[in-house]
């Protein structure tokens, strides 16, 4: 069975293990084994933590044997982004100038992980210091898509999710500031959640924009998402059960669908096509004030995102990756009235929007208007890494602009997802969504 593992989902391992049939450490090993065979496991792994992940998986196998697990999840194995600290093991965040950085405890969500019972299998590749929706880094490694390996995965939870795509993990724990998770997730065939800025801990993880950043699984279903978010939070999960799409009104946002290319528009078509057959409503909307929230994204993302990072870039900017370095460098020409009067509009922006989908289950519109681009044309041609990074982020950034919580499902045409977006901390909510309706896309 082991190499029915590789793709199997977490909670299907969870309850492999709880019937006695998958035992942690023969779980684990098999993992470890298919990164460290697997021809592109250098381009998704940046470190494993196998003397950590098989002392994990003994104590979950003596749990299991003794009827103490702790959980549904205790003993299956995860990835992390390599932006969660790890105690003992690097911590770069895919940046030289990071280099040989050892923290000496774990993130919290690791540590919320850890008491759960899950495994730590490694630290997963990403874009640089988490400031690209591309997933390209030329500086540690750039993980290939699973739909097109010539092309990038998405980014910046590049390594999170091609450890899932590629069956070198169950799941991936990535971060989200402007569509980090739902990128590489749409790309690659995945599930994947963007929690509600401030519900899940951040402490303990590399920042990018703290205002904006959040944390979230990449994974193969909403059960398992769901599982995951209350692993990382220390909560209950979602209840799932008798999730249903009847009655359901669904609000699909027409600002999302400027320059939205042939396959992903197909993709979401065909998807809500038949969500409408499962029972769904829809409407069809274009809100001015979501392309004025978007016009802020460069005084609000760039100017906080330098000042974080404008002591490092400043002291070796030549370490950078030249686009990720340019991009950090225009919060600079950004003033301080600029920063704040834009996040006072945002604010008054966030209040008119939620009163306009108050009468809604969701917002829909696809997850990212292009496909996942050529690695080598991305690293010869500026003007096409500017515009490609620019357009893949565009619907992703209005969850983070706007405050809100967020669900990428796969629609069955490769590289092509189909994306929910919820009320603020309405993620059980979002989930039972997104459970009736992976039900009528799978």
């Amino acid at each position: 069975m082991s190499n029915a593992w590789l793709t199997m989902s977490m909670a299907d391992l969870g309850r492999g293990i709880a019937k006695g049939e998958i035992d942690p450490v023969d779980l684990t090993r098999t993992y470890l084994d298919a990164i460290k065979a697997h021809p592109f496991g250098d381009r998704i792994y940046a470190r494993l933590t196998e003397e950590r992940a098989l002392s994990e998986a003994r104590a979950a196998s003596e749990r299991a044997r003794i009827g103490q697990r702790l959980g549904l999840l205790d003993g299956v194995p995860i990835s992390w982004k390599d932006l969660f600290d790890t105690a003992g093991t690097a911590t770069e965040a895919g940046s030289a100038l990071l280099k040989d950085r050892v923290p000496d405890q774990d993130a919290e969500v690791l540590r919320n992980a850890t008491a759960a019972g899950m495994i730590c299998l490694g630290k997963t590749h990403m874009s640089e210091l988490a400031f690209s929706g591309l997933g390209l880094n030329p500086i540690t490694a750039t993980s290939p898509c699973v739909n097109d390996h010539d092309a990038v995965s998405g980014g910046s939870s590049s390594g999170a999710a091609t450890s899932v795509a590629f069956g070198l993990a169950p799941c991936g724990i990535g971060s989200d500031t402007g569509g980090s998770v739902r990128i590489p997730s749409a790309w690659n065939d995945l599930v994947g959640l963007k929690t509600t800025s401030g519900r899940v801990s951040l402490k303990g993880v590399v920042p990018l924009v703290d205002s904006f950043d959040t944390v979230g699984p990449l994974c193969r279903t909403v059960e398992d998402a769901a599982l995951m978010l209350a692993t990382l939070e220390g909560g209950a999960p979602a209840d799932l059960r008798g999730a249903s799409l009847k009655g359901t009104r669904l609000l699909v946002l027409e600002n999302g669908f400027e320059g939205c290319r042939d396959e992903p528009l197909a993709g979401f078509d065909s998807a809500l096509g038949r969500i409408m057959d499962g029972g769904a409503t829809v409407k069809r909307l274009h809100l001015p004030i979501v392309d004025e929230a978007l016009a802020m994204s460069g005084v609000l993302f760039t100017t906080e995102a330098y000042a974080t990072w404008r002591a490092e870039i400043d002291a070796q900017p030549e370490l950078m990756f030249d686009e990720i370095r340019e991009r950090f460098m225009a919060g600079a020409s950004f003033s301080g009235i600029d920063f704040v009067a834009a996040w006072q509009r945002l604010d008054e922006i966030r209040a008119e929007f939620l009163s306009e989908i108050a009468g809604y289950d969701a917002v829909v519109l696809p997850t990212s208007a292009i496909m996942p681009p050529n690695v080598d044309r991305l690293m010869s041609d500026h003007d096409y890494y500017v515009e490609e990074n620019l357009w893949a982020l565009r619907n992703t950034r209005i969850g983070n602009l706007l405050g809100l919580c967020g669900l990428s499902l796969p629609t069955g045409l490769p590289s092509t997802g189909i994306m929910l977006l919820g009320a603020p901390m309405g993620e059980e909510r979002l989930l039972r969504l997104g459970a009736a309706c992976e039900a009528v896309l799978s």
